[in-house]
This record gives C-alpha cells, structure tokens and sequence, in this order.
C-alpha cells in the first residue's frame, strides 16, 4: 500500500473514495462540510433521513454524490466531540479501512487528520493512520498451501490536509509511521511462524539478514562461546532442547562510536513448554510467541535503521528453546550465571529471566547508557494489567518517565509497578545467592527484582509484554508491540527532548 500526503479541499479531489468524518448528532467535520456544500445538502440530507447518527465507529458508503468528482464518499462516525480520544480514533479509522476493503476502490482519500483528537496533533494522527492501514492488510498466510480471501483492492492511500501549514510535519510522521509499522511486520511474522520453523538459529539468520539489508555488524554466539564466558544460567535452559541456543548481538550505529549506545535485550524463547516444570497442554500453542522479546528488539532496530536515526543502539538477544528432554535443568539445580551470582532453579518454567539475566551481564561490555530488556515474562502481568498496557519496572526514575511518555505518545501504554528491596525478600535461597522465582505473591515485580540483581553497573527499566505481545482466540496472533513504544522512545532521544 502506498500513502502519500495531499493538501487541499476535499471536493476537488479526484479519487475512489473520499473519506470524511460525522461527528454524534450528525454534525459534519470541516471537510464533510465542504463535500456536502458542494452537493448541495445531499450529504446532510441522507443523515436526516437516519441512515446514519456519527456513532463512535459507524460507517455509511454513498455513490455517485451529486457535484463531486470521486466515485464514492465514505462517512466515518466519530462519536461525541468532547470524547474523542486515542481509542475512539482508533477504533474510526479500523472502521473506515474495514470498509474500505469490502468496497471495489483502488484508492481513497482520507480527511480524517482534522477530527478533534484530544491533546493530538496532525503528525500523530497521520501515524497512527498509516500503522492501523498497514494493520489492515496484513496476512499471515506464508504456511498456507491456498490463499484464503480475496486481496484487498486498495492500493494507494492519499492524506488530504486542509491545513498546508501542518504539511511538512505530517510528511515526516508519515515517515515514522511507515517505519513503525514495518517493524511491526517483522515481529508479527517471526511471532506467527510455527516454532519448528522459527527456531534459534533461525532468529540468528533473520538477524544476519536484517545486517546485510542495512549495513550493520551482527554477532553470533554460539554454545561454546558462551561457555567460555561462563554463561550457566543462559546454557541450563538450553540443555534440553536438541536446537542449539545462540545469543545474537546487532549494532546499529547512528552516530560516533564515542557515544555509549542503547541497549536493548529481547528474550528468545523459541518456544516454551515450561521445561521439567512443564505446563499444562492447554493453549501451550501460544508457547510459539515466547520470542516476541527478541522479535520486537529485530522489529526497533528495522524502523530506526529505516529512518536513519542518529542514536547508537545494540540489541541482545538470547535465544534458545526450553525443553524437557533427557538432559533437562531439573527443579532444585544451582548453576552460575556469567555475573558470578549462583542461581537456585526452583521452577524451570521461569526460565526467560535466566537467559535474560547472562544477556544483561553481557550488555556490559558495550557501556551502554542506557539499558531496556523486553520479555513475555510472567502470567502475573496479564492477570495485574490485561492486553491493554505492558508491565514497566526501573531503578532510574528519569528513564521510566521518559518510557511512560513515549508510551502515551505512541499510544503503546505501559503501566509502571514498583521494584522496592522490600520485594527481594522472596528471592531469599537456602542454598545459592539467588532464587530463580519468588511465590505466586507479586510475580511480576519479584522477576523484574531478579533482573534487577544483575544491572547494578547501568540505568535500566524492563517491559513485561506478556499481556500486550499477541492475541489469543479467533485473532491469534503476535501484535507487533511494543515497536511503536521502543521506536518513539529512541526518536524523542535523537530530539534531546524531556517529557
């Protein structure tokens, strides 16, 4: 699909489909305005007869609308002036491109970034636009030996601007909307790929190819490299599965060397049957999207390296399968971990926060600034915060507000939970410096405190994605986040902005 920014009135445009608002109680946006003026009252006509009232995410196609130059007009409801926020608007533009696909337009234009947004300008509404468009299309369909459905028709999206003043800004969130969405991409189909084909090292080679398309250096570990720097904790998840672990290191470097880059560690459980603790088979299917950690650390690094941002950013990702084979971590195991902490396994089913914690150990011989891991760590997060918000926990307090406000500005919400020493006291072991988990008793805070024992040296902050990574049910599938919060996060870096 291809998008392009127009400015212009809407009655002169020549196209497919043009698309205007209806706020509730039938009041015309500005351009829904001028189309029906240039109808003479058709449009306004049609929404006194009661076809349509301007309810949140209603929709009403019209052909042939007397004194316009397009073949069909798309009336969008956007709900009650005073309550439009992110969601309504969200939910009005998955309305208008679901209506745009069942009709037989080849392109359209829309004039929905004058809608009344609370607190949003044209830039963000453009990108939000073209994220929900390339949302719209995309299939998953790579394993399939038919293809199911019939292709959208729409292949070109033109963004009508009334106001030539906010063009030049809204050409640049285009830019950024168009990278955010293709890394989204990239974490959707890794996420979607059945786990006997997305596997370690097919996550390296993704990687390798990932380097080769932007011209950056990629790292592979491989088992024996990992032993040598006494990678344990990493290694005692890996131990029974027959795919090789790795851990992947990418850089992407946007500026001078000189300046300590970001970093940012992603876990890459291929797939997760919970080990010797195994889990019960219900749903264990979804196990598959264990790697939406790693993915989303590929997807950031795609959208920066596609916008050329000026930053330093290493991502870290180790990877690995979590089997309960012959040679399996057992239940009440102490290894070492690359920090020198020694690790009592008490449930091997928690076992991303014993790959990431050797990952976070490794981060520091690239003296980041800053250090970010992502993980579909604990069922404890989905039960605290849902599908809607990701579990965000850190011991900086300037990096967490800046986390939370990237998160509001790319509507990819984040919900910030404590990490006090007071936690700690559950990882207390009998036996070696650290328990790997800490009861069910605040299970997402308690992992986030075990990562915490290993990034003294680095300001860090930790996303559990866990109830934000996929969708369960008839739309199962990866989401893509937290790509638009990582994304906004390294771009209000390169601004030097504060929130």
């Amino acid at each position: 699909m291809k998008f392009s920014i127009k400015g212009g009135n809407p009655e002169k445009q020549r196209s497919a489909c043009i698309v205007v608002g209806v706020l509730d109680s039938r009041k015309l946006t500005d351009a829904a305005q001028a189309m029906d003026e240039i109808a003479n009252g058709y449009i306004s006509g049609i929404l006194r007869g009661g076809d349509m009232e301007g309810k949140a995410g209603s929709t009403l196609v019209l052909h042939n609308v007397p004194g316009t130059l397009c073949e069909r007009v798309l009336l969008v409801g956007l709900g009650k002036e005073q309550d439009l926020g992110d969601k309504g608007y969200h939910d009005a533009i998955r309305a208008t491109f679901k209506a745009l696909h069942e009709t037989g337009a080849k392109d359209a234009t829309l004039f929905l970034t004058e809608a009344p947004v609370k607190k949003r300008d044209a830039g963000w509404k453009v990108s939000q636009i073209v994220i929900i468009a390339m949302e719209s299309i995309y299939r998953f369909d790579h394993l399939k030996s038919k293809m199911e459905g019939n292709k959208p028709h729409l292949h070109k999206v033109t963004l009508g601007m009334s106001s030539r003043a906010e063009l030049a800004s809204s050409e640049e969130a285009l830019q950024q909307g168009l990278a955010i969405a293709d890394g989204m991409k990239v974490v959707k189909d890794l996420g979607n790929l059945a786990p006997n084909i997305c596997t370690p090292t097919y996550l390296a080679k993704q990687a390798v190819e990932i380097a080769k398309a932007y011209k950056l250096k990629v790292t592979i570990l491989e088992q024996k490299d990992m032993e040598k720097l006494g990678m344990g904790a990493l290694l005692a998840v890996a131990r029974g599965s027959r795919q090789p672990a790795k851990l992947i290191a990418l850089e992407y470097w946007g500026r001078t060397k000189k300046e300590k880059p970001i970093a940012l560690v992603g876990k890459g459980v291929t797939f997760d049957t919970g080990g010797i603790s195994l889990k019960p088979a219900a749903e264990m299917d979804e196990m598959k999207y264990d790697m939406c950690g790693a993915a989303s650390v590929l997807g950031t690094i795609t959208a920066i390296a596609r916008l050329q941002l000026p930053i330093n950013v290493v991502g870290i990702i180790p990877t690995t399968e979590n089997m309960p084979g012959g040679n399996a971590t057992r239940p009440g195991d102490v290894v070492t971990s690359m920090s020198g902490q020694t690790i009592e396994i008490l449930n091997t089913d928690a076992e991303g926060r014993l790959i990431l914690c050797d990952a976070l150990t490794y981060a520091e011989r690239y003296e980041p600034e800053t250090v970010i891991d992502i993980a579909t760590l604990t069922g404890a997060c989905v039960i605290a915060l849902g599908h809607v918000a990701s579990g965000l926990l850190s011991n900086d307090e300037e990096l967490a507000e800046e986390l939370l406000y990237a998160s509001g500005e790319a509507a990819d919400r984040a919900w910030r939970l404590p990490l006090w020493d007071d936690y700690q006291e559950q990882l207390k072991s009998n036996f070696a410096d650290i328990a790997n988990i800490g009861g069910r008793a605040a299970g997402t805070v308690t992992a986030a405190c075990f990562l915490s024992r290993f990034t003294k040296r680095y300001r860090w902050a930790h996303l559990d994605i866990a109830g934000t990574a996929w969708k369960s049910g008839k739309e199962k599938g990866a989401t893509g986040r937290p790509v638009p919060l990582l994304t906004q996060f390294l771009i209000r870096r390169t601004l030097k902005k504060t929130p």
